[in-house]
C-alpha cells in the first residue's frame, strides 16, 4: 500500500499499514464456560474438548473461568488447599501450550501459582498460537468474603495492569473481583487492551438467591458493560456454573458468560445453568468509532485525579 508519510513522499509506511490492518480487522473469541467437578483431569479433558468445539466453530482467542482446574476451594480456609499451586510453567501447563498449538489459538488460563514457600497467586496465562507462553497477570484485587476467603491463599498481585499484543488483537486480562474496580479497567485499556477478558468464579449463596439473586446478577453484569462503555473496549466475562460445596458451605455459581461491544452491547451470552461454548465475532472498527462518538479517554483529567491516589480521611 502506498501511503502519504509525514514528510510528504510517497512509500510503504508501516507504521500506517498496521494500524489500517488492525481497524479492519475482525475476529472471534470463544468463552468456554464450565461445570466443574472434583476430578482435576477430568476438568482438563473437558476443557479441552470444548477449546476443539471453539476452534472448530472460528474461535481464535479462548478463555476459561477463574481457576477452572478444580473446585472453588477459597470457600474454606484449608491449608491442605494449597497442595493444588503449581509453579509455571508445569505439566498442566505444558498440557494447554500444546493445545492452543494443535487448534492454533491463543489461550487465557486463570491458574493458581506457587510463586515460592508462602507466596502465592491467581494468576492468568496468556499462550499464543505457537504453544508459547507470552504474559502473565496477577490478579490484583483480593477479596476476602463469606465463602470467598481468597486473602488466606493469595498474595496480592505484583506484576500491574498488563495488555498483551497478539496477531489478533492487544488482549487484557484482569480476574474476577477486579472486575468490580473502574480503575483497573481503565489502567488495562491504556495500557492498549482491545479487548479485556475477566475470567470468574462468582455466584450466589442459595440462602439469599431468593430475595437478592436477580439484583446481584444484575450488578455484575451492569458494572462490566460501563467498564465496555467508559474504556470503548470489548468485555468477555467468564464464568462458571452449577452448585459446589465444600462441607456446611456451598455456591451456586451463576454462569451468564457473556460479551459486551464497546458501546455496553450484549452481543452474546449463555445461560446459569449448564456449561457451553459462547462464540463471538469481535469488530475492531467499533472501538474506534466508539471512542470518536464517546471521547472519554480524550476529555480525561489527568492533572485534577491526585486524590483518588490517597484514601477517605475520617472526618
Amino acid at each position: 500500500m502506498l501511503t502519504i508519510g509525514v514528510s510528504g513522499k510517497k512509500g510503504k509506511e508501516k507504521t500506517s499499514q498496521n494500524y489500517f490492518d488492525k481497524m479492519t480487522k475482525k475476529t472471534k473469541i470463544g468463552l468456554i464456560q464450565l461445570k466443574i467437578s472434583k476430578n482435576v483431569e477430568l476438568n482438563i479433558k473437558n476443557s479441552i474438548s470444548k477449546i476443539k468445539v471453539a476452534s472448530n466453530k472460528g474461535a481464535k482467542i479462548i478463555c476459561v473461568p477463574e481457576l477452572f482446574l478444580s473446585k472453588y476451594f477459597c470457600q474454606t480456609e484449608k491449608h491442605s488447599n494449597f497442595k493444588l499451586a503449581e509453579k509455571i510453567p508445569n505439566k498442566t501447563t505444558d498440557i494447554f501450550c500444546k493445545t492452543a498449538k494443535e487448534f492454533s489459538v491463543i489461550l487465557v488460563l486463570s491458574l493458581f501459582e506457587k510463586k515460592i514457600s508462602g507466596m502465592y497467586h491467581n494468576t492468568v496465562l496468556i499462550i499464543n498460537e505457537k504453544g508459547k507462553i507470552i504474559n502473565k497477570y496477577r490478579k490484583m484485587h483480593i477479596p476476602d468474603d463469606p465463602g470467598y476467603y481468597e486473602k488466606f491463599y493469595f498474595t496480592p498481585g505484583d506484576l500491574g495492569f498488563k495488555s498483551t499484543r497478539t496477531k489478533y488483537c492487544n488482549i487484557g486480562s484482569l480476574i474476577c473481583w477486579d472486575q468490580w474496580f473502574p480503575e483497573a479497567a481503565r489502567i488495562t485499556t491504556l495500557k492498549g487492551a482491545d479487548i479485556i477478558f475477566y475470567p470468574t468464579a462468582i455466584g450466589w449463596h442459595p440462602k439469599e438467591k431468593k430475595k437478592f439473586g436477580k439484583k446481584q446478577l444484575d450488578s455484575w453484569i451492569t458494572i462490566q458493560r460501563s467498564h465496555a462503555i467508559a474504556n470503548g473496549v470489548y468485555v468477555a466475562a467468564i464464568n462458571r456454573v452449577g452448585i459446589e460445596r465444600n462441607g456446611k458451605t456451598k455456591i451456586d455459581f451463576w454462569g451468564n458468560s457473556f460479551v459486551s461491544d464497546p458501546s455496553g452491547k450484549i452481543i452474546g451470552k449463555l445461560g446459569n445453568k449448564k456449561d457451553g461454548v459462547l462464540i463471538t465475532e469481535i469488530d475492531l472498527r467499533k472501538i474506534e468509532s466508539a471512542r470518536q462518538h464517546w471521547p472519554f479517554l480524550r476529555d480525561r483529567r489527568i492533572d485534577a485525579y491526585k486524590s483518588i491516589l490517597k484514601n477517605p480521611k475520617d472526618e
